[in-house]
C-alpha cells in the first residue's frame, strides 16, 4: 500500500507539472525586477569580443519575448539589437550536452564554447566535458530535436525525454566511462546536485548562481556585489586536473 501511495504521489507530482507547471521556455533566473534574465546577467556579446563570461548591467538591457539580456557596455547592446540570432546562446541557455537528447536542464554562464560563430553554454563541467568527446554529433542532434521542444516548459520537456529516449540516446555512465578511458587520471569529481534538485525544486542556473561546489556568481543586479557586480569577469570551477 506504501508503495501505491507513493506511486500515486509521483504520478500526480509529474502530471501537475506537465499540465502547467513545466518551467520556462529559456534558461532564465527571475530579477528582482521580474525580467526573466539569460545567462545570470552575463553579456551574450562579451563571449565573442572578450572571450570571457563578463557581466552585463542592469541598466544596459535588450528584452525579447520570455527573455531578457544584460550587457557590459552600450556598443554591446547595439551589437546585439542589430542581429540578435549572432549572439543568443544555442538551445535557449540550456546545457548543450542535453540538448542532443530532448533534455532542457542546467545552465552555467561560465561553462561555454564558441564553434562555428555559434555560442554553447553547458549545465557544469560534466556536461561540457562530456560535450567535447564528439561536438559534431552532439550539434547535429541537438539542431534535430530543438525545433520540437523550442516552445515546450524546460521540466515538461527534460521528463518527456526521460520518459521516451531518443535512439540515439547516451547514459551518464558510458559518457563518464568514454571520458575516463580518453583522459586517464583526469576524473571529473564534480557534484552536479542531483535529479531531484534540478529538475523539481530548483530552477536552471541554481549551482552557479548560489555557488554549489563552485564559486558563486550570484545574479547581477539581484543579488549583493560581490560577487555579482556589473562589469566584472565571473571565475568559474576549477577542475582537479588541468583543461
Amino acid at each position: 500500500m506504501l508503495a501505491l501511495v507513493r506511486n500515486l504521489s509521483v504520478a500526480f507530482l509529474l502530471a501537475s507539472l506537465l499540465s502547467g507547471c513545466g518551467g520556462t521556455l529559456y534558461a532564465t533566473v527571475r530579477a528582482a525586477d521580474g525580467d526573466e534574465v539569460m545567462l545570470l546577467g552575463h553579456d551574450p556579446v562579451a563571449y565573442f569580443t572578450q572571450g570571457r563570461p563578463l557581466r552585463g548591467d542592469p541598466r544596459i538591457k535588450v528584452s525579447l519575448p520570455n527573455r531578457t539580456y544584460y550587457f557590459a557596455s552600450d556598443e554591446h547592446r547595439r551589437l546585439f539589437q542589430a542581429g540578435p540570432e549572432k549572439y543568443e546562446p544555442q538551445y535557449g541557455g540550456f546545457c548543450a550536452n542535453g540538448a542532443p537528447f530532448g533534455i532542457k536542464l542546467g545552465s552555467d554562464p561560465t561553462e561555454w564554447e564558441i564553434r562555428d560563430g555559434r555560442l554553447f553554454i553547458f549545465g557544469d563541467i560534466v556536461g561540457h566535458s562530456f560535450w567535447l568527446l564528439d561536438p559534431a554529433f552532439n550539434i547535429r542532434h541537438a539542431d534535430q530535436v530543438w525545433p520540437g521542444i523550442r516552445d515546450v516548459p524546460w521540466r515538461s520537456a527534460t521528463l518527456a525525454a526521460w520518459a521516451s529516449k531518443v535512439p540515439w540516446y547516451r547514459t551518464h555512465k558510458s559518457l563518464n566511462d568514454e571520458w575516463n578511458a580518453k583522459n586517464p587520471g583526469k576524473p571529473i569529481t564534480y557534484d552536479p546536485g542531483g535529479p531531484v534538485n534540478n529538475l523539481l525544486f530548483k530552477y536552471p542556473g541554481w549551482r552557479a548562481r548560489e555557488g554549489f561546489g563552485q564559486p558563486a556568481l550570484g545574479l547581477v543586479g539581484t543579488d549583493p556585489c560581490p560577487p555579482a557586480c556589473a562589469g566584472t569577469v565571473s571565475p568559474g570551477y576549477v577542475p582537479p586536473w588541468p583543461r
